[in-house]
């Protein structure tokens, strides 16, 4: 049961340099807004907060596999049923897919309801010679070029919170109405299995589940977790006035949650030591994680667990690396060796797409399947040479058929990536490259005990 009054003493985030927020220009206007959602009922309750907390544990533990994915920048227009109900159906295809060929329980995470606001590189945007405000998501202001759009509104928070009340709301209806029922399996893929690739591999994997499911039917074992899923809701803690306002205090535990979601994450902008983002996500009980670029240091890395997981709890800290192909075999063996040496017991989740991003020849910001699976493969190497768990994967992804990263099973190519460009910032993968990274990574976790081929050393000759 949690009380319905802000825990003030969470601002002391005010205190320290707040990066990537928005320049609201009446203060007024968002103190008025953030004191009305302070009165507003959580959309999570900290009891669900703390039952992620125990799944991750079990992930740190090297006893489960996360799955967290979603839009890049969620958009106050796309809350239908119909969209949600396919995010969760990409979601579940996957995590069918890893359950399965892994044998190891996976916990489900969305980056929805609640992932309305994108840092950015700069707070400008220039069309034509006229000069704006940059996009930062719907939380803040309209993708339209035009003064209007582009004002920053706090008016906007209030909207957020009532679409991720009513995408969690759908979400619920889904998991526990049926949908997510194991025998639903054939269904999910129906309209794709007799044309592509990757639904026929799929529809392999459904025959042995269904196959597994009749055996046990027929031993008269009906577990309920054949019927619903556990889904966790996740998105970037970036307006940290957003997230004071929906901060409660546990009456349990005299604890203080952002009941904004059930986990909460830092960006790789944002996760500066000394700043307000590090400071408000120290304050709060909720699962936290941290972006991890190319340039996070060891030191960096440890620091971040003082300041996060003090009592070095599993489950209560995930970092998220974000490396890119290129460097992710370079940089994050010491970031893994140093953190494991100090004895904490953090989850380790690969994030592919923001290190893969460049700019096609159309113009269109994508990412090449290639590109990300090259990472995911870096990432289980990397963990396989240190014995430590792979914990998961962080994917942008939506169950639409977009065309916005090229390559994998659908063979979209850069010509292509004008006929459904529909992302509202960074390009994501769609159901059928989602799917297709399912079975990829299921076939890493695999081999992921299998010892590293090492080329034998020449053999030394007298001259």
């Amino acid at each position: 049961m949690l009380a319905d009054h802000t825990v003030t003493a969470l601002d002391s985030w005010r205190r320290l340099p707040a990066d990537q927020q928005p320049a609201w220009p009446d203060t007024d206007a968002l103190n008025g807004v953030v004191a009305e959602l302070s009165s507003y009922p959580p959309l999570v309750f900290a009891g669900e907060c703390d039952l992620l907390r125990e799944r991750l544990a079990r992930v740190a533990r090297g006893e489960a596999f996360v799955l967290q994915g979603g839009d890049c920048a969620e958009t106050l227009d796309a809350v239908g049923a119909e969209e949600v109900r396919d995010k969760i159906k990409t979601l579940l295809q996957m995590s069918a897919v890893l359950t399965y060929a892994t044998s190891v329980p996976v916990v489900k995470i969305g980056r929805i309801a609640g992932q309305y606001a994108k840092p950015r590189s700069r707070n400008t945007e220039i069309r034509d010679g006229v000069e704006l405000p940059v996009y930062r998501g719907d939380s803040v202001n309209g993708l339209e070029f035009t003064p209007e759009a582009r004002t920053p509104d706090p008016e906007r928070l209030k909207r957020v919170y009532h679409a991720s009340a009513a995408t969690l709301n759908l979400i619920r209806a889904f998991i526990t109405g049926g949908y997510a029922d194991l025998r639903q399996v054939h269904e999910w893929n129906r309209d794709f299995v007799a044309s592509s690739p990757i639904g026929e591999r799929y529809e392999d994997l459904a025959r042995a589940i269904d196959d597994a499911l009749t055996f046990l039917a027929a031993c008269g074992a009906d577990p309920r977790e054949f019927h619903s899923a556990e889904f966790f809701s996740s998105h970037e803690a970036l307006l940290l006035d957003y997230e004071t306002a929906l901060t409660r205090t546990d009456s349990r535990t005299n604890r203080a949650y952002d009941v904004s979601a059930h986990m909460i994450w830092i960006g790789e902008r944002t996760r500066r030591l000394d700043g307000a983002h590090v400071e408000f996500a120290s304050s709060v009980r909720n699962p936290i994680g941290v972006k991890l670029g190319p340039t996070t240091t060891a030191d960096e890395a440890l620091a971040l667990i003082d300041r996060l997981d003090p009592e070095r709890e599993p489950g209560r800290l995930t970092f998220i690396t974000r490396m890119g192909r290129d460097k992710v075999r370079d940089v994050l063996p010491e970031l893994v060796a140093k953190v494991t040496g100090s004895g904490a017991q953090v989850v380790w989740l690969c994030d592919p797409m923001h290190g893969n991003t460049f700019e096609a020849s159309s113009g269109h910001k994508t990412r090449h399947f290639d590109d990300v699976l090259d990472e995911v493969r870096g990432f289980f190497e990397v963990h396989r040479a240190l014995a430590t768990h792979p914990g998961g994967i962080h994917i942008e992804l939506t169950g639409d058929d977009v065309t916005e990263c090229v390559g994998g099973g659908d063979r979209i190519g850069v010509g292509d990536l004008h006929q459904r460009y529909q992302t509202a910032c960074d390009p994501r993968l769609n159901r059928y490259q989602s799917l297709d990274l399912a079975f990829q990574v299921a076939e890493l976790y695999r081999a992921r005990a299998t010892p590293l081929r090492r080329e034998p050393a020449p053999i030394a000759t007298a001259a």
